[in-house]
């Protein structure tokens, strides 16, 4: 039920709606924005931290980038008929799907925290301001050669202390100073 003028779409990493996505979407509702959640795993509960792997290949076999990129174009098109404001705001395989949308004209704005994947997608022009968040360092690759190819027209990118999961405070790598550091400017960001 639409409350605000302004919609934050959050997407999940690739556990589902745990209690971290279901805490973002409370913050986002208490700092004036209406949260959307969209449950793009196609599954009722969501993956434990354990079943990182599992969660995993689920996403990568069953729904993929692409995928999931096309539902939330879609859904986009639909909350704004509703909002004057859209913004996506995604974690991990969530920041990637964000960034495949950055170059959809009905998006107002882009918010990815550690979206290792986006590298595979930098052909990609974002038409809105983003805001992207990585870790010191991913064990799948170089983040400095990332935020260093990111440097385009509308992106800020920030590189921040801690590891993959940094804003999760139910994860081991959670770093408080960190999240606080980057929700601060999320703020920010989706008020100009």
């Amino acid at each position: 039920m639409q409350k605000r003028d302004t919609a934050v779409i959050v997407l999940h990493e690739i556990y589902g709606i745990n209690e971290h996505i279901k805490n973002v979407c409370k913050l986002f509702e208490s700092q004036g924005f209406d949260a959307i959640c969209p449950n793009f795993i196609e599954k009722n509960s969501p993956f434990s931290y354990e079943e990182e792997e599992i969660a995993y290949r689920h996403f990568m076999i069953n729904i993929g980038f692409k995928k999931a990129a096309n539902q939330m174009k879609r859904l986009v098109l639909n909350v704004k008929e509703k909002y004057k404001k859209v913004y996506l705001v995604g974690f991990s395989v969530g920041a990637t799907i964000a960034w495949k949308c950055s170059d959809d004209r009905s998006v107002d704005g882009v918010v990815g925290f550690y979206g290792s994947r986006i590298r595979d997608f930098l052909e990609i022009e974002p038409t809105c301001p983003v805001m992207l968040f990585f870790p010191e360092k991913e064990d799948s690759f170089h983040v400095d050669d990332l935020v260093t190819s990111l440097q385009k027209k509308n992106i800020e990118v920030y590189q921040l202390t801690g590891n993959h999961g940094f804003t999760d405070p139910y994860s081991p790598n959670f770093q408080k100073q960190s999240a606080q550091q980057a929700y601060k400017k999320v703020s920010d960001f989706l008020r100009q």
